[in-house]
């Protein structure tokens, strides 16, 4: 049975960093430290972590949110890409960020749901806190 994930974080940036970083090519590989490639169009593709994590962007409003199908290389053929959804708003001078990834098959959930906090959001706010300085 898929799974879906559910995570809020809050970020000491203002929504248009955040976006920036998740969809700017450069940006995203500096804060995960991998190679990124990323489309700013919707029906565009993107890759990450060295293509371990691929998909097509969905939908995009700028500083808003950004909807993906998303799959990584421990999917099996046979499973269907699962949806990511990032939402931005303002919280103060900084942003919360909130997560929802759905249709994730139910064996890779629990990897899947630490991995985006350990690999995604220290990252992010790590490199969001440079990047001000």
């Amino acid at each position: 049975m898929p799974r879906t994930i559910r995570q809020t974080v809050t970020l000491d940036a203002p929504p248009h960093s955040v976006f920036e970083a998740l969809l700017d090519s450069k940006k995203h590989g500096a804060f995960t430290g991998d190679a990124a490639k990323v489309s700013r169009k919707v029906g565009g593709s993107f890759s990450t972590f060295g293509g371990y994590a691929t998909g097509k962007n969905l939908r995009i409003e700028k500083d808003k949110v950004i909807v993906q199908s998303w799959r990584t290389t421990d999917f099996l053929e046979k499973e269907p890409d699962s949806k990511v959804t990032f939402r931005f708003s303002k919280k103060g001078p900084g942003t919360r960020l909130t997560f929802v990834h759905s249709s994730v098959p139910e064996r890779l959930a629990a990897d899947l749901a630490e991995g985006w906090k350990e690999f995604y959001w220290g990252p992010l706010k790590v490199y969001l806190s440079r990047s001000r300085e």
